[in-house]
C-alpha cells in the first residue's frame, strides 16, 4: 500500500489514495499502520475517496482504530496530499467528512508550493446535548468534576468532534496523560472526548497541551485548538476574535466569525514516502 506521511502541527498522519489502495478492514489496518514500533507510526491514518456531494471525501482513522468524524490538523494534511498528488486541481475545493462539508482554501507561494493551508470548521456548537455530556444543562462551561481527588474545572463544546478544555494558570499542576485519559472516559461523556490543556500567556495567545480521544497524547490538536480559542472568548478570556494557539508541536491561527463561525489556519509538510507491506 502506497502511502505518504505527514505532519501538521506535530500532528502526524498517514495519507493514502482510496481509490487505488484497498482494505478489507480499515480499523485494522490502521492499528497496524499506525503502531510505532511495528508499523510506520501515526497519530492516525487518513485516505481519499470519491464523492458525490463535495470535490473529494476523507475517511479519517485514529491510531487506536476507531474512526474519528474529523480531524483539524489531519485535514489540512489531507488537502495538501490530494493537491499534490493532483487529485484535486483546484486551490479553493470542498471535503466530505463524517463531520460536514469542509471549504479549503489554499496559500500558494511564488513557486507554487503550499505556505499556508486555511480550513472553515463551520460554527461551533456550544450545546451540551451535542457534545453530548451527561451534565443536564445547556451549555457545559466552566464545570467541575474531581479526578483522582483533584478538582478540576473543565468547559466542554463540539467542533466537529467532542472537546473539553481546562484553562491552567500553571501547566506543572496537571498530569496531562492521567488527567487526560482518565476524563476522555469519564461516565458523563458517553462517546468520550478530547481534552485540552490550556494556558492563555498574552491577549492572542495560548499555549495548549493535548490529549486525544483515540490517540493519547499527541503534539497537536487542530480541532482542539478551535474549540479553546472559541472557549476562550465564550468566557471572556480572550477578547479578540484572532488568536494564535501555540501546540507542542507547532502554531495555529483561529479566527472567530459572526456566531462563533470558525477558521483555522496553519502549515502542513509531507514528511516521506513509501510502501507498506501487508
Amino acid at each position: 500500500m502506497k502511502f505518504s506521511k505527514m505532519q501538521a502541527a506535530g500532528n502526524d498522519f498517514i495519507l493514502m489514495n482510496g481509490m487505488i489502495e484497498k482494505s478489507s478492514n480499515w480499523n485494522e489496518t490502521a492499528k497496524k499502520i499506525c503502531d510505532r514500533h511495528f508499523g510506520i507510526g501515526a497519530d492516525g491514518l487518513m485516505f481519499c475517496e470519491r464523492s458525490s456531494k463535495a470535490d473529494i471525501k476523507m475517511d479519517y482513522y485514529n491510531s487506536d482504530g476507531s474512526r474519528g468524524e474529523m480531524c483539524g490538523n489531519g485535514i489540512r494534511c489531507f488537502a495538501k496530499f490530494v493537491y499534490d498528488s493532483k487529485i484535486v486541481e483546484k486551490k479553493e475545493f470542498s471535503v466530505e467528512t463524517d463531520a460536514g462539508i469542509k471549504h479549503i482554501k489554499l496559500d500558494i507561494d511564488t513557486s507554487g508550493n503550499i505556505e499556508y493551508l486555511k480550513v472553515d470548521m463551520e460554527r461551533i456548537d456550544f450545546r451540551g446535548k451535542s457534545v453530548p455530556c451527561t451534565i443536564e444543562k445547556e451549555n457545559i462551561l466552566e464545570e467541575e468534576i474531581f479526578i483522582k481527588d483533584k478538582k478540576v474545572v473543565f468547559s466542554s463544546v463540539l467542533m466537529g468532534v467532542p472537546h473539553t478544555t481546562i484553562f491552567v494558570e500553571n501547566f506543572d499542576e496537571y498530569d496531562v496523560n492521567e488527567i487526560g485519559s482518565l476524563m476522555e472516559k469519564n461516565d458523563i461523556f458517553p462517546e468520550k472526548t478530547n481534552v485540552n490543556f490550556a494556558k492563555i500567556t498574552a491577549d492572542d495567545t495560548i499555549m495548549i497541551k493535548t490529549w486525544e480521544r483515540g490517540a493519547g497524547r499527541t503534539l497537536g490538536c487542530g480541532t482542539g485548538c478551535c474549540a479553546t480559542a472559541a472557549l476562550a472568548h465564550k468566557l471572556g478570556k480572550i477578547k479578540k476574535d484572532k488568536i494564535k494557539l501555540l501546540a507542542e508541536g507547532g502554531e495555529l491561527f483561529i479566527e472567530i466569525g459572526e456566531d462563533y463561525r470558525i477558521t483555522m489556519s496553519g502549515k502542513a509538510d509531507t514528511i516521506c514516502y513509501g510502501e507498506f507491506l501487508k
